[in-house]
């Protein structure tokens, strides 16, 4: 929270004299430590009534606890992405030739081709003080990141993605599967607005993350060339396709200023600096500091976690990362994992957590964390799996309907159109079984009725989707979940059939399983009916 003192009864911020300032001051001390929170000054003002001090309020976090905000890094390739977070998270400036970047990425031919391939996180951790605690290895330059999230009350964590049209299909996975609270779209000043900077942005507007801008390498780039960058990119911001309001960032006071008003989604600030001469860098990490989660989520409803990641590791097993969608998970907590190809949910025990490579005991909904499984293998595990509460009586499906629109396709979409669909951490091809219109051009709005070709999924109303095939095609929102397969609740019916003496009757079930239901199953939306027969 950002509050200003003295603020008057129409909203306007009036000057205070010494003594009122200082009683002023004292009441709202004692209210932060009433709620546990801590009062910090951003910055101090004076008009003809006297001084105007703005103080930002932040709830204190317990031990082995941090208020986390994630942040998606988009822009064209060359934008200087990967360069800017290495100067950020590692506090050493650029040398113009690569230096910073090297330190992020995690493949030999990213190093050697210097283009980011695979979706990257990074952390920046700021204290109570709003300090920034990264502070790499002397010896080895790497960040303990275990260090920086004891030290911190707030972490950044960057979602680096990769800028070239090659890797669209690893950006938009990162876009939707990494849920990201904010987009901090890369314009290289030099270049301006080309390649996929236009794509990167309407997908941003279509998943409605709220966007900032960030112009690098200014001080390569002749004063003309980056008032042309700038006067293009306002136009794009404020083009009816976009309706921002953008503001160039220049002073402490635009930080605040644009921050308070950030969450609207219509302002979009745009920040001018440099990695090799950390020019308006301080702008940009106070701004940061200032961002606060979009969303706020309840401990009360029972736990569900998407899974965007699996690893094997050495001495511990299966490990599974992802985001916490709501509830509460604690350790040795037992969870139900799917859906499998046959659309079933097993019995799963969460052995460890980890949050930023900090061994916790709980995570809440809207935190990442990595879980250590018990007796599972990595292979039964793939992206867009979930793991959740018993209590949701969870299940899967092969169909659903959603609300789309075509942002972009040179010809038409009709029935039987196959695409790749993107929702949450899924990622699957779809085929188009029917829809309200005979075919769809750019910019259509529909009602269509998918059908996934490989597995079925875990999908539920309100979910935004990305449908594409090469470029970004269309987007929209779940509004119907059809074709619904066996709960976890029949699992242990199938695997006693199996285990029986009747081992062809037990084919023959798990057989009709693994097949997509009928037509007539399909067209059914989620009833109670429908619940009924399955359970």
């Amino acid at each position: 929270v950002k509050m200003p003192i003295f603020q008057g009864c129409d909203g306007g911020d009036y000057g205070l004299d010494e003594k009122d300032m200082e009683a002023s001051v004292a009441t709202v001390r004692s209210l932060c430590e009433q709620i546990e929170a801590d009062l910090i000054m951003l910055r101090e003002r004076t008009d003809a009534g006297g001084k105007i001090r703005d103080y930002l309020i932040r709830r204190r976090v317990g031990e082995q606890d941090f208020l986390e905000v994630r942040v998606a890094v988009v822009g064209n390739v060359d934008a200087g992405k990967s360069t800017l977070l290495g100067v950020l998270t590692h506090g050493e400036l650029d040398n113009g030739r690569g230096f910073a970047r090297q330190k992020l990425f995690r493949h030999k031919h990213e190093m050697e081709s210097g283009r980011t391939s695979s979706v990257g996180n990074d952390i920046l951790g700021f204290d109570q003080e709003g300090q920034v605690v990264n502070k790499p290895d002397s010896h080895g330059g790497g960040l303990d990141w275990t260090k920086i999230c004891e030290k911190s009350s707030k972490v950044i964590t960057f979602i680096d993605l990769a800028g070239h049209e090659k890797y669209l299909k690893t950006t938009v996975f990162g876009m939707t599967g990494h849920l990201p609270d904010f987009c901090m779209l890369m314009v290289g000043s030099n270049a301006g607005i080309v390649g996929m900077t236009k794509e990167h942005l309407g997908l941003a507007l279509a998943l409605n993350v709220p966007v900032f801008v960030v112009v690098t390498k200014i001080d390569m780039c002749p004063a003309n060339i980056l008032q042309e960058t700038l006067k293009l990119l306002q136009r794009l911001l404020k083009s009816p396709g976009c309706r921002k309001i953008p503001v160039l960032v220049q002073n402490k006071d635009d930080v605040i200023v644009t921050a308070s008003n950030f969450s609207s989604e219509r302002m979009c600030p745009i920040f001018q600096i440099s990695n090799v001469t950390g020019e308006n860098m301080d702008l940009l990490k106070m701004f940061l500091n200032l961002l606060s989660s979009r969303t706020t989520f309840s401990n009360d409803e029972p736990a569900e976690f998407q899974i965007d990641d699996t690893y094997s590791v050495p001495g511990v097993g299966t490990v599974v990362s992802g985001t916490t969608l709501r509830g509460l998970i604690r350790l040795n907590d037992t969870l139900l994992l799917g859906p499998d190809p046959l659309g079933i949910f097993i019995p799963i025990a969460v052995k460890s957590i980890h949050r930023k490579r900090m061994p916790v005991r709980e995570v809440r909904g809207g935190q990442t964390a990595s879980f250590a499984l018990k007796k599972i293998k990595r292979s039964s595990i793939r992206k867009g799996m979930v793991m959740v509460s018993p209590k949701l009586i969870p299940q899967a499906t092969w169909e659903f309907e959603a609300e789309i629109l075509v942002l972009h396709h040179p010809t038409t979409i009709s029935p039987r159109y196959q695409a790749m669909v993107h929702c949450g951490s899924i990622r699957q091809t779809a085929t188009i079984l029917s829809m309200n219109k005979d075919c769809l051009r750019t910019g259509d709005k529909a009602t269509v009725h998918f059908r996934f070709i490989k597995t079925p999924e875990y999908l539920h109303c309100d979910q935004k989707l990305v449908f594409r095939e090469g470029r970004t095609k269309a987007v929209g929102t779940i509004t119907k979940v059809l074709g619904l397969v066996l709960t976890s609740l029949q699992s242990k019916s199938l695997a006693s059939k199996k285990s029986s003496k009747e081992g062809t009757t037990a084919n023959e079930d798990s057989g009709s399983a693994a097949r997509p239901p009928s037509p007539t199953t399909a067209q059914l939306p989620v009833s109670k009916t429908v619940l009924g027969e399955s359970l």
